[in-house]
């Protein structure tokens, strides 16, 4: 059948009310599919799904329920849930598990859909001070052939020029353990340290370099609590002093960003105005503000976003 002719029945379909809007646009030719990973609330029920084709508009998987309850640590949370691509692929994911405590949650899958068992990886236990392991993120390094966890955490003490500058009691710094099988792991390492208290650390390859994303969680004596870049040539850094904030005004964290048509988008939450933003750029220096276009799942909360097939998404979507 002409091509021009599938086109001319999609659109008189959408006219007449025969397909939705959302999904029929997009049914003329898809390749690729983006996902997001969240949480809701305080992140008890556990993994939530959305999907894109343009990234910018976005619609909840399954109804928006969970596809993965918490079932590790003591309070048995999904909190900020990051989702890789793995060299073997499979999807691999990391967690939140508490709001005080010295490790993170595992668990891997091949379709998004059916999940190994969980299982809480103590990333922090050779410090028995730290206060907690937020936010945790996974990159594979095709180069090495392995991954990269990081978080971040509060050591009591271990700063003190920035001691008090947070809220509360904590002062973070991000860490990080190398795994090629998510069973031994390389001692945990503090991975980046510019003299401010800094969360919610993002890696990317670019090119020939290794982009971080983070938030600089300064409270006092004056606020920052925005997203800013750093850069290294190595994945283990170091990483440069971090760039001027690229988040305007209102707070902002749990970055994350993917490579689609030819723009790099970054995703935000600004968490005290409740809602997502969203940037795009070419050259990761320029960015252009899409939020005004954004449409997200009403109380997504921090997560990441990843690319998958045509034929994965047929698969996830099914009831």
């Amino acid at each position: 059948m002409d091509i021009k002719f599938q086109k001319y029945k999609l659109l008189l379909a959408v006219i007449f009310g025969l397909l939705p809007v959302f999904s029929s646009a997009q049914a003329i030719k898809i390749d690729s599919v983006l996902i997001f990973s969240y949480f809701k609330g305080n992140g008890e029920d556990g993994l939530h799904l959305a999907y894109s084709y343009d990234g910018l508009q976005w619609a909840s998987l399954k109804g928006d329920s969970s596809f993965l309850t918490p079932t590790v640590a003591n309070d048995k949370l999904m909190r900020d849930p990051c989702i890789t691509r793995g060299g073997d692929g499979r999807f691999h994911m990391v967690w939140t598990v508490s709001w005080n405590d010295q490790g993170i949650g595992y668990a891997h899958s091949k379709d998004l859909v059916n999940w190994s068992e969980q299982v809480f990886i103590p990333v922090m236990k050779q410090e028995p001070a730290t206060l907690n392991t937020w936010a945790p993120e996974v990159f594979y390094d095709a180069n090495t052939k392995q991954y990269i966890i990081f978080w971040s955490s509060t050591i009591p003490g271990r700063f003190p020029k920035t001691e008090g500058n947070g809220d509360d009691k904590y002062n973070h710094r991000i860490y990080y353990t190398l795994t090629r099988d998510f069973k031994s792991f390389t001692p945990t390492a503090l991975l980046y340290d510019q003299g401010f208290n800094v969360i919610d650390a993002s890696i990317y390859k670019t090119g020939n370099t290794y982009t971080l994303l983070l938030k600089d969680e300064t409270l006092k004596p004056s606020p920052e609590k925005n997203i800013r870049i750093a850069t290294s040539k190595q994945l283990t850094g170091p990483y440069s002093k971090p760039s001027e904030p690229i988040s305007g005004k209102t707070w902002a964290e749990g970055p994350t960003m993917i490579y689609h048509k030819g723009y790099w988008w970054m995703y935000y939450d600004q968490y005290t105005a409740k809602q997502y933003a969203c940037l795009r750029s070419k050259d990761l220096r320029q960015w252009e503000d899409m939020s005004p276009q954004l449409r997200f799942p009403a109380g997504a909360r921090h997560g990441t976003v990843i690319k998958i097939s045509a034929a994965e998404f047929k698969h996830l979507k099914q009831p």
